[in-house]
């Protein structure tokens, strides 16, 4: 049986077979710009679906595969006045919920709960005039919704550590590219006797601002860089990997921003290959 997890560290609801924590796709424009001194909300709201789990030729591997996944994700950031090694020190958690529904060969379940919480109590971030920076740990703590005889999990059951780098740039004539780096060191899910391997991934976006609107094309890129561990692991250690691109669109209105973005996958190897929806709402309290 294919033990689909997903949660807001899920979205991307692979299997832990190339599986990851962070939902690729959640930044775009302004991905290395960390607000002023202050504190702020966001709201994350996003839909996947994929019709087809990919082996590792990137061939659909798995009849009658389908998976749906809503999710509502909240964000709090607060980033201080006070400075370490040049730059302001931050901190964010995220809290999500999801409603995941995942069918496979004679099998098929839909569950909602309490997705993995987000958090990271030391964000560092840089500005300069074209230039912003930011670097931190985000820690998933593996409180979610999770039975290891639930085909859809919300939450992992494992611990996720992520470095995370991000910057932007923004030129004289309005126009950005933004790209945040990460890197997933995961812990074993216990319960499964299955450990995860590392990974490589990144979000991008590239636009340009026209009055309040800013308009281009994002995405992500997936790659596993070290073997999964367990008993199911086949001879190319379950290596996932993926592609994405699409629209972006983001309107800023008094101290608030909206943003769209549509992303469609490509070339996926040992994971599902779908399309992906975002809503972001941001504003400061």
């Amino acid at each position: 049986m294919c033990a689909v997890l997903c949660g807001f560290a899920g979205m991307a609801l692979a299997t832990e077979m190339g599986g990851g924590a962070y939902p690729n796709g959640a930044e775009g424009f302004f991905a290395g710009a960390v607000p002023p001194p202050g504190t702020y909300f966001i709201n994350y709201f996003t839909y996947y679906t994929a019709d087809s789990f990919n082996d590792s030729s990137g061939h659909s591997s798995v009849p009658g595969f389908r998976v749906d996944a809503v999710g509502n994700v909240f964000r709090f950031v607060h980033v201080t006045n006070k400075k370490v090694l040049g730059g302001l020190w931050g901190m964010h958690v995220f809290v999500p919920l999801v409603n995941v529904s995942v069918r496979v060969p004679g099998l098929s379940e839909s569950r909602f709960g309490l997705g993995d919480i987000i958090v990271d109590p030391f964000i560092l971030s840089w500005h300069s005039k074209n230039w912003h920076w930011a670097t931190g740990l985000d820690i998933y703590v593996p409180v979610g919704t999770y039975d290891k005889t639930h085909l859809a999990n919300p939450g992992r059951n494992y611990w996720t550590f992520e470095p995370v780098v991000g910057f932007t740039f923004l030129s004289g004539n309005n126009f950005e590219i933004s790209c945040k780096f990460m890197y997933d060191i995961n812990t074993e899910n216990n319960d499964m006797d299955y450990k995860s391997g590392q990974e490589f991934h990144l979000d991008y976006a590239v636009g340009k601002k026209f009055g309040n609107t800013t308009v281009g094309l994002g995405g992500y890129y997936y790659t596993q860089i070290t073997d999964d561990k367990g008993p199911t692991v086949g001879p190319d250690g379950n290596k996932g990997m993926v592609f994405a691109i699409g629209p972006q669109v983001k309107y800023d209105s008094k101290g608030r921003s909206f943003v769209f973005s549509y992303q469609k996958e490509i070339s996926a190897e040992n994971r599902p290959e779908g399309q992906k929806f975002w809503f972001k709402y941001i504003c400061a309290f």
